[in-house]
């Protein structure tokens, strides 16, 4: 298999980028609402081979994007698109607004529907397509779309350019901006490409990380032990790690954030229930504060910033040494990259469903960026680079429910959230597809054994809960099911229901709420355990027996099964209904792929660095852990420390120093 994968062309890869989804999921229909202006239009619309024929007029269509609904008003002339106007949408400010932008642009600009999603922001590409489609079909009917669905975009042929540089990195997220970054400052010429048109990467979606004993930390009476941390660290790994990248993480990391600070990315320090966490600055300034730290070093030192340029291949010389890299602008300019060496920073294959699936066996949502397919390490290993014998390693990180973005659209953010609440606390009863329970719930209290106990079961697992569960809900909010602390959700999740957030908000229309998630599919409702069981497709014999088993540790306070502590087996009731949230486990990146030493050298098949070839960020964390990511705040962390410490490998490298 991973001889095939070394073989295998990259167009598979971007294949799969164009059908893969930033979260998982497809678009839903785009609305089929007029403006009030056009609403009186009733005349057929003939088109013919000409050509497009509309009726001219200003039209609305919306669509779902990845985060909000995309609303549009479309102008027509007779024969063309004459004008976009984006009147409502939420998308991720730096990825999704410029997609729009992008987008709407290569719509008006090629009078097609046949425009490529932009890479990163797939579902919010998608979604203004299909909004535009829906005010197509109003001013032109269904050939109308079919026109221009079909309606060829010419394939973008640039001229070839020569670039000379020290160092070039490829992919431009936390770790690709701190090698670069800590490259120039040592002299180096550094020139970094980056596929999308967004400088950050998953930085910009992720909040906090790890910097061990930053002095910031120290400075707030928070000190790890070093050794203990590191001696853990390897024996909860089982031994399968390299003992000397985790000793330099753990003891440069606390310098990673003076060297932020000092830079202008300011984050803060929170004692996160004794874990050193760092919050990285407000969302919306991230982008414009790495930007200035590029223009502050990288451009500042005569090197440049290519954004929606991907790297194609690496090049070598006659020795096998790492010599530069091929790439592809947008514009289908070709940039031939000469440079002594070479920073892979591309950010995993979480969005290739289909590696992931053969390579650990998940089926869950990729909640990373869309883009990461795996180019990089195709690249890598092309020239000889190691699959590493842990490969297949992801950061399964969080829990998700379904029925979340279905309900948004019909109830506050907070009554939308009651399904995703549940899946983080401990008193509801949990099974997988099957319908056989399978772990003790307590795990939703801790989100990398939320993560992984639920995915080693299957691509999703239901919540169960009752009649009864849902009034104390109501009366009570998570205090009448005795939660013992709030769900464990990032604060993104909550933080637009911040002051309902509490134990004691009582959740009102809890029931009317769950009855709206099972009629959008997205969880299921029986009168008894065995309707229950059989509505959700489980085995009804397998949840009979688990659900009877767990009634009778309700009763006597005893799980024989798990042993789940007493205070979590909230009674469930005698009676129904009964509901099944669709719970999904959230993949935030691939870890690993590629083998690295403390000079975050490339290593090949015979563990011999490849002269030229270095790795930074994901591609290269393999090495802290086995067979998946249990750290927290560790992914960023590393992130900025294995790019600061990789971008002064490769520019010593480069200067020949």
């Amino acid at each position: 298999m991973l001889k095939q994968l070394k073989r295998g062309s990259i167009l598979l890869f971007v294949l799969i980028m164009i059908i893969a989804t930033f979260s998982g999921c497809t678009s839903a229909p785009a609305s089929q609402a007029t403006s009030s202006e056009t609403a009186s239009q009733t005349e057929t619309v003939q088109t013919t081979e000409a050509g497009v024929h509309f009726t001219s007029g200003t039209y609305s269509g919306e669509a779902k994007g990845k985060e909000s609904t995309i609303a549009v008003n479309v102008t027509f002339s007779d024969d063309a698109i004459t004008d976009i106007e984006i009147v409502g949408a939420g998308e991720t400010a730096g990825i999704g607004d410029e997609a729009l932008e992008k987008v709407k642009s290569q719509i008006i600009q090629y009078q097609s529907l046949n425009i490529d999603a932009v890479s990163g922001a797939t579902e919010t590409s998608n979604g203004l397509i299909e909004a535009v489609s829906s005010a197509v079909e109003q001013a032109g009917g269904n050939e109308a779309v079919a026109k221009l669905q079909a309606a060829e975009v010419p394939e973008v042929v640039g001229e070839t350019l020569s670039l000379d540089a020290d160092v070039v990195v490829i992919g431009a997220g936390a770790s690709g901006v701190s090698a670069a970054v800590s490259a120039a400052d040592e002299g180096a010429k550094v020139i970094l490409i980056e596929k999308t048109a967004t400088i950050g990467g998953a930085s910009n979606l992720s909040w906090a990380g790890k910097f061990y004993n930053s002095s910031v930390a120290l400075e707030s009476g928070v000190q790890v032990e070093v050794e203990k941390e590191i001696s853990d660290w390897i024996v909860n790994n089982h031994w399968r790690v390299d003992a000397a990248a985790i000793r330099q993480y753990v003891t440069q990391s606390g310098a990673t954030y003076d060297w932020l600070a000092s830079k202008g990315y300011q984050t803060t320090f929170i004692n996160f229930f004794g874990e050193q966490l760092h919050m990285l600055p407000a969302y919306e300034t991230r982008q414009g504060l790495l930007r200035t730290m590029l223009a502050d070093s990288v451009e500042a030192g005569g090197g440049a910033v290519y954004t929606e340029t991907t790297g194609k291949s690496l090049m070598t010389d006659d020795q096998g040494n790492v010599v530069g890299v091929i790439a592809k602008q947008a514009d289908g300019t070709v940039l031939e990259i000469s440079a002594k060496s070479v920073v892979m920073a591309t950010g995993g294959y979480a969005a290739n469903a289909e590696m992931v699936k053969e390579l650990f066996g998940f089926e869950g949502i990729n909640g990373g960026l869309g883009q990461n397919v795996g180019e990089g390490l195709e690249m890598a290993w092309a020239v000889g680079a190691k699959v590493p014998d842990n490969i297949g390693g992801q950061m399964l990180h969080q829990t998700l429910a379904r029925a979340t973005s279905d309900l948004k659209e019909q109830y506050s953010d907070f009554e939308a959230s009651y399904p995703l609440m549940t899946a983080y606390l401990p008193n509801f009863m949990n099974v997988g597809p099957s319908g056989a329970r399978f772990r003790d719930e307590t795990a939703t209290l801790t989100a990398v054994a939320a993560a992984n106990t639920s995915a080693f079961n299957g691509p999703f697992h239901y919540v169960i809960i009752s009649a009864s569960q849902l009034k104390a809900l109501e009366a009570q909010g998570m205090n009448g099911v005795s939660a013992p602390s709030l769900p464990g959700m990032p604060p993104e999740f909550y933080v637009t229901f911040r002051d309902q957030f509490a134990l004691d908000t009582p959740w009102s229309n809890v029931q009317e709420v769950f009855d709206a998630m099972v009629a959008d599919g997205n969880g299921y409702k029986g009168d008894t355990p065995e309707e229950l069981a059989q509505n959700a497709g489980m085995d009804v014999e397998v949840f009979k027996e688990a659900f009877d088993q767990y009634q009778e540790a309700i009763q006597s306070g005893v799980d024989t099964a798990f042993g789940k502590n007493a205070a979590y087996l909230t009674d469930m009731g005698t009676e129904g209904p009964y509901y099944a949230v669709i719970a999904e486990i959230n993949n935030l990146g691939s870890v690993g792929g590629l083998l690295v030493n403390t000079k975050f050298e490339v290593l090949d098949d015979n563990r011999i660095p490849i002269d030229g070839l270095y790795a930074v960020g994901l591609e290269s964390e393999g090495v802290l852990f086995n067979d998946t990511y249990v750290g927290n705040g560790v992914g960023l962390g590393y992130a900025f420390t294995s790019g600061r410490l990789g971008g002064v490998s490769a520019a010593d490298h480069a200067l020949g120093e």
